[in-house]
């Protein structure tokens, strides 16, 4: 893994990170910016005077910035192309990967979600504070950052949150396979959403930092979703996330279609979409199409042009694939890493140029799809899930969405079948 830390993150073998579908990093830096962007329907900042809550980790500074106002599709409307990019783990290291695709996302009227791995802004001497379920105090699979990355990482969240984007959660020690999240009871999940929060809120506790900026958040009310190391331990996640107040869950395993809800929860998985020049498709994600490429990290140099090549056009092709078709939102995750040469930043920051100034396209955040997908009427809802994956509707958008909506209906609760090769 390319996050500085002061202590090793876990087995640094493949193996591990066969496990490891979070918690990466990118840039330390001094990235002063005001967070300003010009697509924004409110004011720049916050205007109302801060409210330090706690320790004045966070505070309450008003309404956040850059939040579009939801709206019901138009009878006979085509509705909206939404793209979701996101980030297990959401810290910050020498890597400047943070930074850049937060820059990124301003340059090209996004939103984005970080999902953030609490313990990085948990010092590491600090470490007997977090007791994760099933495992000895202070363990962790990834690992603690340096002093240097959780200011970097903290300049970062607040400037992320003021550009409109979403600080959701990745929990904390990232445990995987035997012992690991799969096995955690309802009420470890809400120890562990507990704990999620705690650093969040208690970091100038935690770093003795009081000079600096508080995150301009309430917390409590800022984390709304997660995504599970992994991709595991869903089942016992969904009730404990759902008394905890969360409104949407990105653990699952799906496909190119309009969502649901399960759980009371917006279920909002990862998808299956096409891996060009391979009989199979796979999830939407950086570690996904790694491990149908290299197998490792540091793969052949001469595919890495390929794989690249592979990365981001399977990208495209699924995007294409809703846009063109059934226009169901698009969810993508990744991390902050330089796996083989970094080849997957570089194809994920083309699809963001490509898709993101297009028609009709909306590059969001979660809480800002579930914020739209909230006041939709349940029964245009449920007509927009009779569409297979990549399905126009017969007679257009028009005929399609004008007449009477169907009922609703509950969304099937079975998974697709993971690709192969694919966690």
């Amino acid at each position: 893994m390319t996050v500085r830390r002061r202590r090793a993150a876990g087995t640094a073998t493949l193996t591990a990170l066969a496990l490891l579908l979070g918690g990466c990093a990118g840039p330390a830096g001094e990235d002063t910016d005001d967070g300003r962007s010009s697509r924004s329907s409110d004011d720049e900042a916050p205007r109302t005077k801060p409210r330090l809550l706690g320790d004045g980790s966070t505070a309450v500074t008003g309404r956040q910035p850059h939040q579009p106002v939801p709206a019901r599709i138009e009878p006979g409307a085509k509705p909206p192309q939404f793209v979701v990019f996101s980030w297990d783990g959401a810290g910050e290291d020498g890597n400047r990967l943070f930074s850049r695709f937060r820059k990124l996302a301003k340059e090209y009227d996004a939103s984005m979600t970080y999902f953030l791995s609490g313990i990085y802004l948990l010092p590491e001497e600090e470490r007997a504070r977090y007791h994760p379920p099933g495992h000895s105090v202070g363990a962790s699979d990834i690992g603690y950052l340096d002093d240097e990355d959780i200011r970097a990482t903290l300049e970062q969240l607040r400037l992320a949150w003021l550009d409109g984007s979403e600080v959701g959660t990745h929990f904390n020690g990232h445990f995987c396979g035997p012992g690991g999240v799969g096995s955690w009871s309802v009420q470890e999940w809400k120890s562990e959403i507990r704990q999620s929060k705690y650093f969040v809120q208690h970091w100038k506790t935690t770093t003795g930092w009081k000079g600096m900026p508080p995150l301009p958040f309430d917390y409590d009310k800022e984390l709304i979703g997660g995504r599970t190391p992994c991709l595991e331990g869903r089942d016992n996640l969904l009730p404990a996330a759902r008394d905890m107040g969360f409104r949407y869950d990105s653990s699952g395993n799906g496909t190119q279609v309009w969502p649901g809800k399960e759980e009371g929860l917006w279920d909002l998985p990862l998808q299956q979409i096409p891996m060009p020049g391979r009989a199979f498709e796979t999830l939407s994600m950086d570690y996904n199409f790694l491990a149908n490429q290299s197998g490792t990290v540091k793969g052949d140099p001469a595919r890495r042009a390929y794989w690249e090549r592979q990365w981001h056009d399977g990208l495209l092709q699924g995007f294409r694939r809703a846009y063109e078709g059934n226009r169901a939102p698009m969810i993508i995750g990744n991390h902050f890493e330089q796996w083989n040469g970094g080849i997957y930043m570089d194809g994920l920051a083309e699809v963001i140029k490509t898709v993101c100034p297009l028609e009709d396209v909306r590059c969001v955040s979660f809480k800002q799809l579930v914020d739209w997908l909230d006041v939709q009427d349940p029964r245009v809802l449920a007509k927009l899930r009779t569409l297979g994956v990549g399905e126009k509707p017969k007679g257009g958008w028009e005929q399609f969405l004008a007449g009477k909506a169907a009922r609703p209906v509950a969304p099937s609760a079975a998974a697709p079948p993971a690709a192969p090769d694919a966690r």
